[in-house]
């Protein structure tokens, strides 16, 4: 049983975006466990990793006490090109990948590229990877990792109690969208922005919420859209907020929407299935395995108009709206709770971590060994269930981009039929 753990992540972990808060999650589950946990914070930019973050990474490296596992934020994993060299045999170390870093948004296909090979040629160093969803463990599959050396560990979700009422349309006044998430070129506030502004009805308001501060060209630029659409009156960009006003917000909501251009698993998903609200998103990612039909619309990435037209038909339609919220309601009943997520997780890391490391000469850690120990109330070993999401960084995070055109990784059909939900 693994009890001791240096968990790496770049900048601080108290950070408001979906992979922070999976990763903070992991690590409180994990002490509460009985694990020791050490967060080592990294300085530096991430993930085109300058020397500073390179220096942070082998000073985490050097200073993890022996009998540890070492766990790397896949966003860092750029800052540890050298480091994982000269760390090979020491330790297990292990990747926890969110999703790969070639496919944010804004990239040059030739950025995109140079920054994909680096990072599969880092996941071939790891002995093992923990992938937050099964579509992202399909793409370091395709990669070219053996399926022996990932595991999924999908993230979980605090269900709340609903109101009796909360399952019903109100009848009066706009219809409430919310979409929570960073204003980052991945997350495609300027598609919504465009898709409502065609929409026929003017009896809706939408309220974001999400950082404002980590890409201020594109707020700049959202905040312009807003205003050449006539939009300002109906669409509020409210920046971070507590989850005090983010619950009643909740509440109110008749509508969740996101536009993203892709996700690894995208939490705030399963946030808006807690707490019964249907979704309108894009169909990219990880999105079709995280939300059931029957509580969404889903409309291909970065198509205007299939958005607008889905957009428009719910808005106008209550009756439509009731019948999603209806199975945003039923699939709330199956959702994973936290602590059980963090055992799946803890399960991962057993399985992965409990074996010899990759070139320690005792044994081959990325095609043999299993899980010894198991975990308290952690029931059968799980081959997949994982998640989360974002554009995070250093103390200031950098932004990743994705290719604009062809050249994603294909799918995986082993892991795919391994892990299908």
């Amino acid at each position: 049983m693994i009890r001791r753990i240096v968990f790496a992540v770049p900048g601080a972990l108290a950070q408001r975006t979906g992979g922070y808060l999976y990763a903070q999650r992991v690590v409180d589950g994990l002490r509460a466990m009985g694990c020791e946990v050490q967060v080592a914070e990294l300085a530096g930019c991430f993930p085109q990793a300058d020397e500073v973050a390179r220096g942070a990474a082998e000073a985490a490296l050097v200073a993890a006490p022996q009998g540890s596992v070492v766990v790397i934020d896949g966003l860092a994993l750029p800052a540890f090109d050298r480091a994982l060299v000269r760390a090979t045999g020491r330790l297990p170390v292990l990747g926890f990948i969110h999703h790969p870093l070639a496919l944010e948004t804004g990239l040059s296909v030739g950025a995109a590229a140079r920054l994909g090979a680096i990072e599969v040629a880092l996941w071939s160093r790891l002995d093992g990877l923990i992938c937050a969803s099964p579509a992202t463990a399909r793409e370091v599959l395709a990669a070219g990792i053996s399926s022996r050396r990932i595991a999924v560990a999908e993230p979980g979700v605090d269900v709340p109690p609903l109101d009796v009422d909360a399952g019903k349309e109100r009848g009066d006044g706009p219809v409430r969208l919310l979409c929570v998430a960073t204003v980052t070129p991945r997350k495609n506030h300027q598609m919504l922005v465009k898709a409502l502004a065609r929409v026929r009805s003017a009896g809706w308001r939408l309220d974001c919420v999400g950082s404002l501060d980590r890409d201020p060209a594109t707020v700049a630029s959202l905040r312009r859209s807003i205003d050449e659409l006539g939009l300002a009156d109906r669409i509020m960009l409210h920046g971070e907020q507590p989850d005090t006003w983010l619950a009643g917000v909740w509440q109110d909501a008749d509508l969740f929407v996101l536009a993203s251009d892709h996700e690894g698993y995208g939490m705030v998903y399963t946030e808006a299935l807690a707490q019964g609200v249907p979704i309108v998103a894009t169909r990219a990612g990880a999105t079709p395995d995280t939300i059931p039909a029957s509580a969404c619309r889903l409309v291909p990435p970065r198509d205007v108009a299939a958005l607008a037209g889905a957009l428009d038909a719910l808005i106008s339609s209550g009756r439509q709206r009731q019948t999603l919220r209806d199975g945003a309601r039923r699939a709330r009943e199956r959702l994973v709770p936290w602590p059980a997520a963090v055992r799946r997780w803890a399960n991962a890391l057993d399985r992965l971590g409990d074996r010899a490391p990759i070139g320690s000469g005792s044994g081959s850690g990325s095609e043999s060994g299993s899980a010894s120990g198991r975990w308290p109330g952690a029931g059968a070993p799980e081959p997949a269930g994982g998640a989360p999401e974002p554009v995070r960084g250093g103390p200031e995070p950098a932004r990743v981009a994705r290719p604009e055109g062809p050249g994603r990784m294909a799918l995986g059909a082993r892991l795919n039929a391994e892990h299908r939900r």
